[in-house]
């Protein structure tokens, strides 16, 4: 005779009985939709390594995203791609620019649509002519103390121009600190969310983003200051910093990939929101796997999302967003 302890079947025979057995379920409020905005003001360029999302100028903007924000979008990601002639150089200096795309898409969006929460991505990379997330020595290693400090004058910049969180994602050494005490002397630390890319791991996935953002390096590659893939001592301890510095969010980078990293973070902060970014690699595979008839696409993104939840994750940056705001509501 089977054990009545065995018998777990009809706990979860019903649909609705089976959405009582998950400890997380998604809602539109946990997403965050990265948007790539360029300077030139009436593009809309599809990217090609990244189906269904285009780099967008300020008049494209606020019609495209009007139709998600009727859906329920709660939130967007903001990375600036400058492309004229002549705006990128060692220092990034663009990457503030009051007239630049971000600064000009934080004042457009709060104006259009005053209930978006507006996150900005600070980070040099689009700006820098030579593509490093910082400011390089001559011997083309990083000038920490020096990246440190522009970065937190981008951030501060952003957060001057009406922006609710700023997300630095250089992997800088003590930048969280830099940002926290200029948002501090800016008077803003009461009122700007510091989400930090804590655990941003070096590796194959992030291709279609660099396309579309313009941000590949000009040489070498970023593994002296992006995380080694296989370092999760090292990942905690990285979080651990930023917590101490300052950080509200915390933020791991590639998401399925890297649940044990999610698990961790949640660990080591069980107070602390946790944030993962499915990034663009992760999303093209899963595009072109369905492409391929490997599954459908709908019901692998929601198992990949399950389990990014189920690891720990309180908040998701996903290029999907605008099809959960329809599946969500199915």
């Amino acid at each position: 005779m089977t054990d009545i302890s065995s018998i777990l079947h009809g706990g979860y025979h019903h649909p609705l009985s089976r959405s009582w057995q998950g400890t997380t379920q998604l809602t539109k409020s946990m997403l965050i939709y990265p948007l790539f905005i360029t300077d030139n003001p009436d593009e809309e360029t599809p990217i090609s390594s990244l189906p269904n999302q285009s780099r967008r100028g300020l008049n494209k903007l606020v019609p495209y995203l009007k139709p998600l924000i009727t859906k329920g979008l709660k939130s967007v990601i903001l990375f600036g791609v400058p492309l004229a002639e002549g705006t990128k150089d060692s220092c990034g200096t663009s990457a503030s620019d009051p007239n630049g795309p971000v600064i000009s898409a934080i004042k457009l969006l709060r104006q259009e649509f005053p209930e978006l929460f507006i996150v900005c991505d600070v980070c040099l990379c689009e700006y820098t002519d030579h593509g490093h997330c910082g400011i390089l020595r001559e011997d083309g290693t990083l000038e920490n103390e020096a990246s440190v400090k522009r970065i937190a004058e981008v951030a501060v910049s952003y957060a001057k121009a009406g922006a609710h969180c700023v997300a630095p994602s250089d992997m800088m050494d003590g930048r969280i600190k830099g940002i926290k005490l200029g948002l501090i002397e800016a008077g803003l630390a009461h009122k700007v969310l510091l989400m930090s890319y804590a655990a941003k791991f070096a590796g194959p996935w992030y291709g279609p983003f660099r396309e579309a953002a313009g941000s590949a390096p000009a040489f070498g590659d970023r593994r002296c200051y992006q995380l080694p893939s296989n370092a999760r001592g090292l990942a905690r301890r990285a979080i651990t910093r930023d917590l101490s510095e300052g950080a509200d969010v915390i933020m791991v980078k590639p998401a399925a990939n890297f649940l044990d990293i999610i698990s961790d973070a949640k660990q080591v902060s069980p107070d602390t929101p946790i944030a993962a970014y499915h990034v663009s690699g992760e999303y093209a595979m899963l595009h072109a796997a369905a492409k391929a008839g490997v599954f459908e696409l709908r019901k692998a993104v929601e198992d990949v999302m399950t389990g990014i939840l189920r690891a720990g994750a309180t908040i998701i940056v996903s290029y999907f967003t605008p099809e959960f705001l329809e599946w969500l509501d199915e």
